[in-house]
């Protein structure tokens, strides 16, 4: 292993350690090129959620794959209308979800989202479901829907977010819409440089994709 991917594995090793809500010891990581691989068992989707994102936001990661397998303890098991009734009452007390709006459907532990929302904030505040016990997987396909904004519009609302936010190097970044979908170009220095990007694009009346070609600065 080169010298650079044994540093990466060490500092994921070290931010997974660092999460107090899951267990370390019991997930395996490798490091090449950037990319970090993540493996082993966790006791909840939970735990498997944070690890991905824990891994994500070490400086130098580029991408991970992750083959975590949810291993539930007795106790956190549920039947699936019992997790159902649990994802929709969740849904409904999220102050950011529009709970009218969206389907819940559950197999074999597995929440599927379905259903339309205006925003993306609305799209991610459904996934709150991911932490509820005895959840293996969450699948969200609510999609977005599509107001009249022209693409200048929304190409010109996404550039004045970049040159706002502090982590952000606007001038490495290049914007480009069509239709209602963004294609973000440049360099950032760092994966959560990125996701704030993309944050940023999404933001904006009108996306309803976004198309992320930043490279992460070695």
């Amino acid at each position: 292993m080169k010298k650079h991917d044994s540093q990466l594995q060490q500092n994921v090793l070290q931010e997974l350690k660092y999460e107090p809500s899951i267990s370390a010891s019991q997930i395996g990581v490798t490091a090449k090129d950037g990319i970090v691989g993540l493996t082993g068992n966790v006791q909840s989707y939970a735990a498997k959620y944070t690890a991905v994102h824990a891994a994500e936001r070490v400086a130098g990661v580029k991408a991970v794959a992750e083959e975590l397998k949810v291993d539930l303890p007795a106790y956190h098991v549920r039947i699936d209308e019992d997790i159902a009734r649990a994802a929709i009452n969740a849904l409904q007390w999220d102050v950011w979800v529009p709970a009218d709006r969206i389907k819940v459907r559950v197999e074999d532990r597995w929440i599927t989202l379905e259903g339309e929302v205006e925003y993306k904030y609305q799209q991610d505040a459904a996934d709150a479901v991911c932490n509820l016990t005895g959840v293996t997987g969450v699948t969200n396909m609510i999609t977005l829907k599509k107001p009249e904004v022209s693409p200048s519009e929304v190409k010109t609302s996404i550039e004045q977010a970049l040159r706002r936010a502090a982590e952000i190097d606007a001038d490495k970044i290049k914007v480009s819409v069509v239709k209602d979908k963004v294609v973000l170009n440049g360099k950032v220095s760092s994966w959560a440089e990125r996701q704030e990007a993309e944050g940023a694009a999404w933001s904006a009346p009108g996306v309803n994709e976004v198309v992320d070609y930043l490279d992460i600065a070695a």
